[in-house]
């Protein structure tokens, strides 16, 4: 059974920070470049942050270089990513993916070439 499961969300002042987790399970993950999306209320979903399988290469919108990183741990059977978020904006409040591309050296901002989805988690950042 294929699980993608986000972690670390919540509440939080602008300014502050947060520790996003995705727990992935049920296929070789190791070998699958990772994303983190976000959504927000009437706007389309765009890739965040991403990383190839090696963790060799990343990727970061514009607007959150700098202040946000992402990384990965292969080391056991579930695989897990992590993406920091410091000095969070107000614009930064949305709903936050996982995904999972099976295309792991490269790292795509298109959301249709993402396989394996999480059910996402609510990032607020109040003013």
């Amino acid at each position: 059974q294929v699980q993608l499961v986000e972690s670390g969300g919540g509440l939080v002042q602008a300014g502050g920070s947060l520790r996003l987790s995705c727990a992935a399970s049920g296929r070789t993950f190791s070998t699958y470049a990772m994303g983190w999306f976000r959504q927000a209320p009437g706007q389309d979903r765009e890739l965040v942050a991403g990383i190839s399988w090696t963790g060799a290469s990343t990727y970061y919108l514009d607007s959150v270089k700098g202040r946000f990183t992402i990384s990965r741990d292969n080391a056991k059977s579930t695989v897990t990513v992590y993406l920091q978020m410091n000095s969070l904006k107000p614009e930064d409040t949305a709903v936050y993916y996982c995904a999972a591309d099976r295309a792991g050296s490269f790292i795509t901002v298109v959301p249709g070439e993402y396989e394996y989805w999480g059910q996402g988690t609510q990032v607020t950042v109040s003013s």
